[in-house]
């Protein structure tokens, strides 16, 4: 292991200044991949779709069946739809002699830059099926993070809904129900009555800020974060110093770009090219800056390591390994080791800590519910207790 890079506390003098205060659009520096791309003229299709094309692609290219009669097998089986034109029009560009790699990139809503990039270095160093088998695998392995995140969310979801749903009800329409009932028998009510009964006021007089105010301030958060600028940058700064959360996130940015990168180098992508596609295809805000940063850096010649130590996503493991990656010509090998165990590390994390969401949702389900019941029984007992000694 190479010995630990220290963290340098002075100014970055070797890359060209980066304006903290504004979004990736920002950046002056001309890059391969140019700034961040808004879609090209291609038809949006499900990702997952495009990942099954991409195994079966490999799969026939692997086979050494040319890369026309592949595009035509697979366009032919596919259900028509907005992928099939896609691939259609795939088919006439590369039978009429288009490189597969710019027929793609005219679909970049389809083909991201990252693919079309790849399918390029595999057709310069005639190495496509290999490319393409590499290309398969890394969207296989970011369609299963992908799906494992979205499984572990829906429970969670779904009680979170059903119980903000439940209490609105019962605040907005069952509790001034029995505020009658105790109005009628003139009971003295305790606090905890009280104050429930209060907050129902509250909800049903107020009803349009109760419920309008956080759907709107919703709304201009989402606004805010679609269009970027100072606003998204500090949210996502502020997620990633938040306690948990913010570690998970940090090593699953760790490992979307080790892998993104690795994957780029290994099909022959050239460093500051394939630092430029990585800046281009993340959409947190504070590693766009750092990978911005370290190409500016390395365009300059320095290596890839010294201005990672500096950045605030990196950690000192990763840091390391790239440094060693370098030192011994296998940097494309080591960035996918990273990978490698910190998407194990993102699995073990998310797993544990859904199992603890769980019942840590329940428990809050429970008090709520617990509150509102105790609330209503203490007055109705008082009442009980008022009628038996009436009778």
């Amino acid at each position: 292991m190479a010995k630990k890079i220290q963290r340098s506390m002075a100014p970055r003098a070797a890359a060209a200044p980066v304006d903290e205060t504004a979004g990736p659009s920002a950046t002056g520096a001309s890059a391969p991949a140019g700034p961040r791309r808004s879609g090209g003229r291609g038809r949006r299709v499900a990702s997952s779709a495009v990942t099954e094309f991409t195994v079966q692609l490999s799969t026939l290219s692997s086979a050494g069946i040319p890369i026309v009669r592949a595009l035509t097998i697979l366009e032919g089986q596919t259900r028509p739809g907005p992928f099939k034109l896609v691939l259609q029009e795939l088919v006439e560009d590369v039978s009429s002699g288009t490189p597969l790699s710019e027929a793609m990139a005219k679909h970049e809503r389809c083909f991201d830059p990252l693919y079309s990039s790849m399918v390029k270095a595999g057709e310069a160093g005639g190495v496509l099926d290999k490319v393409l088998e590499r290309l398969a695998i890394f969207r296989e392995k970011a369609a299963g993070i992908r799906a494992k995140i979205a499984s572990a969310t829906i429970y969670p979801s779904v009680i979170v809904v059903v119980a903000v749903v439940v209490v609105s009800v019962v605040i907005v329409w069952i509790i001034p129900k029995f505020e009658e009932i105790f109005d009628s028998f003139k009971v003295d009510m305790p606090g905890p009555t009280l104050l429930l009964l209060g907050i129902s006021r509250a909800a049903v007089q107020y009803w349009y800020l109760v419920f309008g105010l956080p759907a709107a301030l919703l709304m201009l958060h989402l606004v805010l974060m679609a269009k970027g600028g100072p606003y998204r940058k500090r949210i996502h700064g502020l997620v990633l110093r938040v306690p948990i959360l913010g570690a998970l996130i940090s090593k699953a940015l760790i490992a979307a770009f080790t892998r993104t990168f690795g994957t780029l180098i290994q099909a022959g992508v050239p460093h500051l090219d394939a630092l430029a596609i990585v800046r281009d295809t993340t959409r947190n805000e504070v590693l766009w800056e750092d990978v911005e940063r370290i190409r500016r850096t390395v365009r300059e010649g320095e290596s890839i390591a010294r201005p990672m130590a500096d950045s605030r996503v990196f950690d000192d493991l990763v840091t390391n390994m790239v440094e060693v990656g370098e030192q011994t010509g296998e940097l494309d090998r080591m960035l996918l080791k990273v990978a490698d165990a910190y998407e194990a590390q993102v699995d073990r994390r998310i797993d544990a800590l859904f199992k603890l969401l769980e019942p840590a949702l329940l428990i809050v389900m429970a008090v709520f519910v617990g509150f509102i019941v105790v609330s209503l029984f203490l007055p109705l007992m008082r009442i009980m207790n008022t009628l038996g000694q009436a009778a």
